[in-house]
């Protein structure tokens, strides 16, 4: 049961009184009870689904979904991604407190009627466009909502070797499962690329209300809703659309199955000279299949994909799907996976570099005006997102190549700007000398205080190469027995993103990861606030006694609430009035 707690103590929320709920605070949620009740379910829900008991399953989702709890976690979620004020067909989003309050009154299954999702196409690097279907506020809390359930299902049954749009799992864990079952010199030599044909778009309806464990009402009204182009209403008879939060886990649990599939056709016991070596590495719809020959690829494995994906009236693209032997190499997900003389290599993929420099060169002949300050600010993210991507891999030439690159657009950007002046000028103005490393880029922005700063732009060389350790293949981010396994991981990930930040490594360790108002771990997605318990106007210091580290919305939540109070974790002190400074 989810209490609110006021400045008193007491508790004055009964989930289950929908007169009260009409009355909800939102930033008097008390957000730790909240995440533990959702958390708790979530647990009941693996264990059950382990234990093949579907009935159980059953019910713990629609106490789940039924709960007060996970309502105000679904509103949290729409409310505070980056899609909070893209609005769907209605042009409604909730962007206050007494909204979100009143939306988690329209989280009842017996009310709900799914409204057509806005359509809007982005480009693809084909020429082609994607479509998007953007849902509603309310669709999407809905969705929210069931995937709490749902997600925990998922994870249970999911492929083991499937890692696109899953919890604690990344592109460069799939890389990495590559290069476990190709590295070694006995391994497979022939690999399938594989691409399912408009993916989203196909899936069969009939298929999904008959095997996703979830409300079937729900999910149909979700699959049928259609969808508004140009404002013509057009029905949807099959696929779910790119762009709802529950897309990915529907699409995942339609596809998961196929590495059980080959695992039981080509068993890894069979003795040493008849050995299949099939393994599946998988990524969303985009996979790999790999095989001792050519012919077993072609002739068995093929055929069996086929089999398996037209149940679900899906099929292989042909124009993206080839068989590839390791020595020619082939890229997946923006690398390239190849042998030479017998050692495997994953290097940045050359259709990723040249995109990755096309983007760059966009954005540089767009601020042809633009101060270099502006500039760099612009071009530092893409650059160093690009480079964390693969900095796991063998880059550090490409690093180097693309560093170079960008100094001639920026030399032409510069000759643009200033024709008439000679090259040494351009040079001393937009150009400097950094740690012995000449020709750095640079600009100025004004600081906290308006004074102009320096800003350098980012060398992707500059990016340490590391070595990504891979997600143990059965690990659940919803089942406790695994909690400690990824709390080590996320300790090791943390520390890489707060490196040369001592005081926030040592704040961040002191709260175990966790953020004291609500309970959840502090990450790098999440995002985070340094506060002074005490604000420095009422004589608050800078001291790491006197500062905690909380989510955004948690540290929104605590400056509308200077009631609460908190304890610093690990002081035996009685907490002070008002968290949010006021003596």
């Amino acid at each position: 049961m989810t209490a609110v707690v006021t400045s008193a103590g007491a508790t004055t929320h009964n989930p289950h009184d929908q007169s009260q709920d009409n009355g909800l605070d939102w930033y008097a949620i008390d957000w730790q009870k909240v995440n533990g009740e959702v958390r708790r379910l979530q647990a009941r829900i693996v264990k059950a689904t382990q234990a093949g008991r579907w009935g159980k399953v059953k019910a713990l989702q629609r106490l789940l979904t039924h709960s007060f709890s996970a309502k105000v976690v679904a509103v949290r979620r729409v409310t505070e991604n980056q899609g909070k004020n893209t609005p769907g067909v209605d042009r409604v989003i909730w962007n206050t407190a007494a909204k979100k309050a009143r939306a988690v009154q329209l989280l009842k299954g017996r009310d709900y009627r799914a409204l057509p999702l806005r359509r809007v196409y982005i480009p693809k690097s084909n020429g082609k466009k994607r479509p998007l279907g953007i849902p509603s506020m309310w669709c999407r809390a809905m969705q929210a909502l069931h995937l709490l359930a749902l997600d925990p299902v998922a994870e249970v049954t999911a492929d083991l070797n499937s890692y696109g749009f899953r919890r604690e799992r990344s592109c460069a864990d799939a890389i990495e499962q590559c290069f476990n079952v190709l590295s070694h010199s006995n391994c497979a030599e022939w690999v399938l690329e594989a691409d399912i044909k408009s993916c989203f778009d196909r899936i069969s309806h009939e298929w999904v209300l008959a095997n996703i464990p979830m409300d079937k009402a729900i999910l149909k009204k979700w699959l049928k809703a259609g969808f508004i182009d140009k404002h013509v209403l057009y029905p949807t008879e099959e696929g779910t659309p790119q762009g709802g939060i529950a897309s990915p886990v529907i699409a995942n649990l339609v596809l998961d199955g196929l590495e059980k599939q080959l695992k039981e056709k080509y068993p890894k016991n069979t003795p040493k000279g008849q050995r299949a070596k099939v393994n599946l590495v998988r990524y969303a719809d985009d996979f790999i299949v790999t095989g001792s020959s050519k012919e077993l690829l072609q002739d068995e494995v093929i055929p069996l994909v086929k089999q398996f994906l037209a149940e679900r009236s899906l099929e292989l693209s042909q124009e993206k799907t080839r068989i590839t032997h390791i020595e020619d190499g082939f890229d997946f997900l923006g690398q390239n996976v190849r042998k030479y003389d017998g050692k495997l290599l994953i290097k940045p993929a050359k259709k990723n570099i040249s995109n990755f420099l096309a983007k760059v060169r966009e954005v540089i002949k767009a601020n042809l005006h633009t101060g270099s300050g502006k500039l760099v600010a612009k071009l530092n993210p893409q650059i160093r997102g690009w480079a964390n991507y693969h900095r796991h891999i063998v880059s550090r030439k490409t690093f180097a190549y693309v560093d170079h690159e960008i100094l001639f657009m920026l030399l032409k950007w510069a000759r643009f700007r200033h024709s008439k002046k000679s090259a040494s000028w351009r040079k001393a103005k937009y150009f400097q000398q950094v740690k012995g490393r000449d020709w750095i880029f640079f600009g100025q922005l004004p600081d906290s205080q308006g004074q102009p700063r320096n800003i350098q732009l980012v060398l992707a060389d500059k990016v340490p190469i590391k070595r990504h350790i891979k997600i143990q293949s059965g690990a659940n981010p919803y089942d406790p027995r695994c909690e400690p396994y990824f709390e080590k991981r996320l300790d090791v990930k943390m520390e890489g993103e707060l490196k040369g930040k001592r005081e926030l490594i040592r704040l961040w360790k002191e709260q175990k990861g966790l953020c004291p108002m609500c309970d959840q771990k502090i990450t790098k997605l999440t995002g985070w606030h340094s506060h002074h318990i005490i604000w420095k106007v009422y004589g608050g210091t800078n001291l790491r006694e006197n500062r905690v580290l909380l989510h955004p919305t948690c540290h929104t939540q605590l400056h509308n609430r200077p009631d609460l109070t908190v304890v610093k974790p690990g002081s035996d002190k009685e907490p002070s009035k008002g968290l949010s400074g006021m003596p």
